[in-house]
């Protein structure tokens, strides 16, 4: 039966993964079959039930639009996403037809020459138009697109009512407002962390970056340079830097704290602020917090501004290997559709890509909106190079953070070292 062979079990990591030669580009496949078996992988969430049964929806649909034809989904680790798929670039008689990716990752898979370029066929989707343009910037890569966006997260400031109406807080409206009410909790209530902060939080700590007119990087196609030492991006970075330290958040415990970390303590009620996503909604709500907290932007630097965030988020791209692509196309299509992405957001809490399809669903579901007006503020997306998978894995800007609030090096030297370190890494790419 087909609806048997659409979960198809993740024992392990295919062996030869991790130690898959160069991928090329010349894999691509001058097949188009109209019938037989899809194989798709998407990944494999916390709580995966929800949307298996929204995917499953969507490939019973497909299925009966196309006759003969049979989709096999296979849901695999985030973990180890990046050997699974460079793998499958080298392999292409194994290789899926369709895979769900990470927006950061779309530069990096396409100079591996693993993703066809759809630019045609996306252009030419009706529902695309209404696509953000942050989200569809994410699929793009020197001006070719190479997939369609499957969802979107960016982050707010979560904070405790209870804790704000007890002290006489008022919400802050700008970044330096925070900081000093995140000061003053502290110092009313040594127990708590004003704010949650981490120093390996790097999608919490850019939008202080950015806010204050900081860039990671400037350039664009395969060129960048680092400007994450710019006078600008200092500011900012010693503004986020500043909230390590035992009148908020001590540098001994929080140096080394995760974006889930800081989530997670202010869901146990050891903080009274955080950052975190649309997608953190579910956690927060299973702590003991729930009931006690609300939701706003992220200030910017003025008053009333919001700071840029990051537009976080997961992707679809058919791989250039496909012998069945009008179908892959088509299925993919169908999955990043506004109806399937409303389900998925029933599901899961992910945030559609759809800017009309968001305000629909912000105007039903009060937690949405902050998020919602966070999008419409101003988002921010990494530098669409190859070296950014380089300089993620390789802890560079993480590195800066701790080296600063430990003491161990000055906001200039460290952003310098930074910058040089993300230099060489757009370099090694040619």
């Amino acid at each position: 039966m087909k609806l048997s062979a659409r979960l198809v079990a993740v024992a392990a990591v295919l062996a030869t993964a991790a130690c898959a030669p160069q991928t090329s580009g010349d894999s691509s496949s001058d097949k188009d079959e109209k019938t037989g078996t899809l194989r798709v992988w998407l990944f494999q969430e916390v709580s995966n039930k929800p949307k298996e049964q929204a995917v499953d929806t969507v490939l019973a649909e497909f299925e009966k639009a196309h006759k003969d034809t049979e989709v096999t989904v296979e849901y695999i680790p985030v973990e180890t996403r990046a050997q699974r798929i460079k793998a499958a670039f080298n392999d292409p008689a194994s290789a899926p037809d369709l895979i769900e990716y990470g927006n950061t990752d779309t530069a990096g898979y396409v100079k591996d020459g693993g993703l066809a370029d759809l630019t045609e066929e996306f252009n030419a989707w009706d529902e695309a138009r209404d696509t953000d343009p942050t989200a569809r910037q994410s699929v793009t890569v020197d001006g070719r697109i190479y997939g369609a966006p499957y969802f979107v997260g960016v982050r707010a400031l979560y904070y405790r009512t209870d804790v704000f109406d007890e002290l006489g807080l008022d919400v802050p409206r700008t970044q330096a407002e925070l900081i000093d009410t995140a000061k003053e909790i502290r110092a009313a209530k040594p127990e708590l962390y004003g704010i949650a902060v981490g120093g390996a939080y790097t999608y919490g700590a850019m939008p202080f970056i950015w806010s204050h007119g900081g860039e990671l990087a400037t350039g664009k196609g395969g060129s960048y340079a680092s400007a994450i030492d710019s006078a600008e991006a200092r500011e900012g970075i010693e503004a986020y830097t500043s909230l390590f330290g035992d009148d908020n958040c001590p540098a001994a415990k929080c140096a080394g704290m995760t974006g889930n970390d800081t989530v997670t303590a202010f869901a146990a009620g050891k903080a009274a602020m955080a950052v975190g996503g649309d997608f953190s909604h579910a956690a927060v709500e299973a702590g003991a917090v729930k009931g006690k907290y609300a939701v706003v932007p992220l200030p910017g630097v003025e008053a009333g501004s919001i700071a840029p965030a990051f537009a976080g988020g997961n992707n679809l791209g058919v791989l250039k290997s496909t012998s069945h692509r009008t179908l892959a196309v088509d299925l993919m299509k169908r999955l990043a559709s506004k109806k399937s992405q409303g389900a998925l957001f029933e599901g899961m809490g992910f945030l559609p890509t759809f800017s009309d399809v968001r305000q629909q669903i912000a105007a039903k579901e009060a937690f949405v909106k902050p998020f919602v007006e966070t999008l419409a503020a101003d988002t921010k997306f990494v530098p669409a190079s190859p070296a950014w998978a380089q300089i993620d894995s390789s802890q560079v800007l993480p590195t800066m953070f701790q080296e600063i609030v430990s003491g161990k090096k000055e906001v200039a030297a460290a952003s310098a070292d930074a910058a040089r370190k993300m230099n060489d890494a757009f370099g090694s790419i040619g």
